[in-house]
């Protein structure tokens, strides 16, 4: 990616994505960007069996709604801050305002509440139909800053399609 210019927000979904797929995880699960802007970070976990937690109610496991809040939350801290540093989850909370059901997507927005020099405060909403939040995450990310950021770790997140063996 020429560094001439900002990332544009298409820019920033390529990169998410290409974040999302490396998790092995999020990749099996089939974790997908649908939007970056500088406002909010939003993805789509597609419907699988394999989000059940109680089959015979058919709800989705508390364990699923955790990761995608984490996950989300998480994207949405690189955009915010100045380069693509590495941020680790430093605490997670999460709200359960009702189960998740079989046989839906789960939608996951989240947006920067304020970044300091050492940690990036967060909040996530997951949502199956609009309107009716299933669960709100309040996120903080710990700041490891260019010192502890791995080497190509911005590089890496723009490469070009092409780039990759």
């Amino acid at each position: 990616m020429p560094h001439d210019h900002p990332p544009s927000a298409d820019d920033w979904r390529r990169a998410l994505t290409r974040f999302v797929t490396v998790i092995p995880h999020t990749r099996e699960l089939g974790l997908e960007v649908l939007e970056v802007t500088p406002e909010a970070t939003t993805m789509r976990l597609p419907w699988s069996d394999d989000l059940l937690g109680d089959a015979a109610r058919g709800l989705v496991h508390g364990g699923v709604l955790t990761m995608l809040l984490d996950t989300a939350c998480g994207s949405a801290v690189l955009p915010a801050l100045p380069a693509p540093e590495v941020c680790p989850t430093l605490d997670l909370r999460i709200d359960h305002y009702r189960p998740g059901v079989a046989g839906r997507d789960i939608i996951a927005e989240a947006r920067v509440v304020r970044v300091t020099a050492s940690v990036v405060f967060t909040e996530g909403t997951l949502w199956q139909e609009a309107g009716r939040p299933l669960a709100r995450g309040i996120g903080n990310f710990v700041r490891l800053g260019p010192r502890n950021t791995p080497a190509g770790f911005a590089e890496a997140l723009f490469a070009e399609e092409h780039d990759h063996a």
